[in-house]
């Protein structure tokens, strides 16, 4: 691999759904700009994917694709990484929305490089300051079976900086959860910050009392817009 062909997003993330709901979603920080652009793919009815370390963007699009052919994460997860002769620098987080996730932590991956997969999501991190970051994430995730999606992902995700986060520091975030054909439930940037993960809570703390009021209107709209194309 040519080091500069690829951005290097030594990063965290997870990638979820929620079974009660059909919600499919993905939290990610990074120490690089822009991480919302790059490494999260979320289709609503199909599944969630993320990509990062020597970032790929087409890795999650190809993931993203498989699943919605038919094919289970794990297939998916495996052809996508085929079409990818460096993808021993790369992870792959695939979470579909029914069936079993998938992940892929290449071996050239900056330590401390992992992954933990759980029912019903993947956890993924390199360049972190230790394995106690992935296992917060996961940790806090696992416990919040009680919440709502983006909710329980952005708390999640805090647990992580808690426990150290990225051992460059962090400077990018975004929360993207979807629900339903239409459009995205949740999807919030934070491309450039001191403290990325902060601002991200805090903008997300205003679209609940801005936005999700409005949410089943616009839902109900589109539907009948929908309808009328028809």
């Amino acid at each position: 691999m040519t080091e500069g062909s690829y951005l290097k997003l030594s990063t965290f993330s997870i990638t979820a759904r929620c079974p009660q709901t059909g919600r499919v979603g993905v939290a990610v920080a990074t120490a690089s700009m822009a991480v919302g652009a790059l490494c999260p793919v979320v289709v609503p009815e199909i599944g969630a994917a993320a990509t990062q370390a020597w970032v790929n963007p087409l890795l999650a699009e190809t993931a993203v694709r498989y699943l919605a052919d038919g094919r289970d994460a794990e297939t998916a997860l495996e052809l996508a990484l085929k079409k990818d002769s460096d993808c021993q620098y790369r992870q792959l987080a695939v979470v579909p929305v029914s069936g079993a996730p998938a992940a892929w932590t290449g071996g050239k991956c900056d330590p401390f490089a992992g992954q933990h997969l759980g029912e019903e999501w993947v956890v993924l991190g390199n360049m972190l300051k230790g394995i106690q970051v992935l296992d917060a994430v996961h940790a806090c995730f696992a416990a919040g079976a009680d919440m709502e999606l983006s909710q329980r992902l952005l708390r999640a995700l805090e647990a992580g900086v808690q426990a150290g986060g990225d051992r460059r520091g962090l400077e990018s975030a975004a929360l993207i959860v979807a629900d339903g054909p239409e459009f995205p439930y949740v999807d919030l940037r934070v491309d450039w910050h001191e403290q990325p993960v902060a601002e991200l809570r805090r903008l997300y703390n205003l679209w609940n009392k801005r936005v999700l009021r409005h949410y089943s209107a616009l839902q109900s709209r589109f539907s009948d817009y929908r309808a009328a194309e028809c």
